[in-house]
């Protein structure tokens, strides 16, 4: 169906297995727009990352960075960004969020300066819905998913990624952030749910944060 989204280029974010793909992939079906899926299982540092995340931490990052630039500026030429809605599954600012929290000071320094240059060349999302699971519940969809490499992961790692995102969503002012709360929610089975979230996704919003806790859930 013709888009009703009021935006042309919206970013999913969420956690780690908050379902920020699934539902990418049920809005492409929805709206047949643009979609665009982050490549992580091409990183081949991420297996050895959760094994050792102080060895392996700098490469991880800087091959994340280096791959979502890359697709970014394939998939959103600047002439093309209004003619069609484009739906992420990702934002480049997670590129930032995971390194913070990764890296150590002085390799994240480095990495700063890199993040900003290319940064300055990338059109910014018109608005972010992240998909907001507490860390119990993220897990859970960790292990149902079954990725081996994944099963490593402390719940005090997803919960320092949820708060490096809600630290950034304080001082960033210049789009909308809206925060869904989808805790019980499998996007595929509860289509009153999924309705809700598409009910959201087709409103205008201010800049800033919002928080949407759907009745449907």
């Amino acid at each position: 169906m013709k888009s009703t989204i009021p935006y042309r280029y919206l970013a999913l974010e969420g956690n780690i297995g908050a379902g920020k793909t699934s539902l990418a992939e049920i809005l492409k079906e929805h709206y047949n727009c643009r979609l665009i899926l982050e490549q992580f299982t091409d990183n081949p540092f991420l297996p050895f990352f959760y094994q050792d995340p102080e060895r392996y931490a700098f490469p991880l990052e800087l091959f994340f960075m280096t791959e979502r630039y890359k697709q970014l500026t394939t998939t959103l030429p600047q002439h093309e960004l209004f003619a069609e809605l484009a739906i992420a599954d990702y934002s480049f600012i997670k590129t930032l969020l995971f390194a913070r929290n990764n890296l150590q000071d002085e390799e994240f320094r480095m990495f700063q300066k890199m993040f900003h240059t290319l940064n300055a060349a990338l059109p910014k999302p018109d608005i972010i819905f992240y998909l907001h699971r507490n860390v119990p519940n993220l897990k859970q969809q960790i292990d149902k998913r079954g990725r081996e490499y994944e099963m490593q992961i402390e719940p005090s790692y997803l919960q320092a990624i949820q708060n490096a995102y809600f630290e950034y969503f304080r001082i960033e002012t210049s789009i909308p952030i809206v925060i869904i709360d989808v805790e019980n929610i499998n996007f595929k089975d509860n289509k009153a749910a999924l309705e809700d979230i598409m009910n959201c996704l087709e409103r205008k919003y201010l800049p800033g944060v919002h928080q949407v806790i759907l009745s449907r859930n």
